[in-house]
């Protein structure tokens, strides 16, 4: 996750760690290979970026995510559940991922007083009661300890109701050496919370000794860690690597949360397959009886409302003239209100009679 400075340009940002193994990939399997465009195609920047349409996204989910406190909108702060608020300190990343959900956002680092003001809003009265979870995400949180320190300090002294931090990184397979000891250090001197991870790792051949190093540094001061990774053609789209993927979580200790449909963002249509591979895909896997059972993830998207989980009677129709499926979200519209008055439903949501949303969302294609 990161930003771009200008509205359709994603700059290629690749860490010395990643080339390194890139690099490798190549010399060992040959640049024609499907291991070397399983890690490369992630990182290396595209042509086929260039072709997009009018109805892709430059941004996750089309809608006013916005956040007000105290009358004054509220930077790099966002709400789309209850129990939850998340907080963007930092949009840096150690390198950018060509699939990045927020390649089109703006460029930003909050302001100490924006990290204040947010972490007082999380326990402010119409908030303490439902909200006891933080996802610290950007960017990449562990790209600078100044500042996540700031934020930690400011939550625990400001919002006394949260109990779990969770941090949304992937310096564990992109920059594994910042998992350092002054990183535990600072984890380790806040009691209060609990500490998840959310990882992003999309094939069994980035499990490389340095990144599962990391890890395990994490998980021995006491971390949780789990992988929600995209569903990208070429990569990670077939079988035989879907299930080695899930047996190498498992054997470190890493829950499979979500596979996710790869979002409609801007230059990424060459990642996507069609929903009903992955529905497939999952299906298969769910009853495969090659790994264990606690390995299986739930096959989700991001639509522009939040997450919805795939099922056999999500989808209610289809819309031929723009490759659009109509998805039942499950999500309250009167519900979603309550906990976040500022939320303006975007234009892609039908209400249901019993008050749910359905949404619009662009499938992708299974073209070579």
């Amino acid at each position: 996750m990161a930003g771009t400075k200008e509205k359709g340009s994603f700059k290629e940002i690749i860490s010395p760690f990643l080339k390194s193994k890139i690099h490798d990939l190549k010399k060992d399997y040959g640049v024609d290979s499907k291991e070397y465009f399983a890690v490369a195609s992630q990182y290396l920047q595209s042509k086929k970026e260039n072709y997009s349409s009018n109805i892709e996204r430059t941004r996750h989910y089309e809608s006013n995510v916005e956040v007000s406190y105290e009358g004054m909108p509220l930077v790099g702060v966002e709400r789309l559940y209850k129990p939850t608020i998340l907080i963007e300190p930092t949009t840096v990343c150690a390198a950018h991922c060509r699939w990045c959900l927020r390649g089109q956002y703006p460029i930003q680092t909050m302001k100490k007083d924006e990290i204040i003001r947010a972490t007082k809003y999380m326990s402010s009265k119409e908030n303490k009661k439902d909200v006891f979870e933080v996802l610290i995400t950007g960017g990449d949180p562990l790209m600078s300890l100044p500042l996540l320190k700031f934020t930690l300090e400011q939550i625990e002294k400001n919002a006394p109701n949260i109990s779990i931090i969770r941090i949304g990184t992937r310096v564990p397979f992109q920059d594994p050496e910042r998992i350092n000891d002054g990183m535990l250090e600072l984890f380790s001197s806040f009691k209060k919370f609990r500490f998840e991870v959310g990882i992003n790792v999309n094939h069994p051949l980035e499990f490389w000794d340095e990144s599962i190093k990391s890890i395990k540094k994490l998980q021995n001061i006491g971390f949780k860690i789990y992988n929600q990774n995209p569903l990208l053609k070429g990569v990670n789209d077939d079988f035989s690597t879907l299930v080695e993927l899930y047996k190498k979580l498992r054997e470190n200790d890493i829950e499979a949360h979500y596979l996710f449909h790869a979002i409609p963002m801007v230059g990424t249509s060459h990642h996507r397959t069609s929903l009903k591979k992955g529905y497939d895909l999952t299906r298969r896997l769910s009853s495969c009886g090659l790994f264990s059972g606690r390995s299986k993830p739930k096959y989700a998207v991001l639509s522009d409302i939040g997450k919805i989980v795939i099922y056999e009677d999500t989808i209610i129709k289809k819309r031929l003239e723009d490759n659009s499926l109509l998805l039942n979200s499950g999500f309250s519209y009167e519900e979603r209100l309550k906990w976040n008055p500022s939320w303006k439903k975007p234009q892609s949501v039908e209400i249901a009679k019993d008050g749910n949303m359905y949404t619009w969302y662009l499938d992708g294609d299974d073209k070579k």
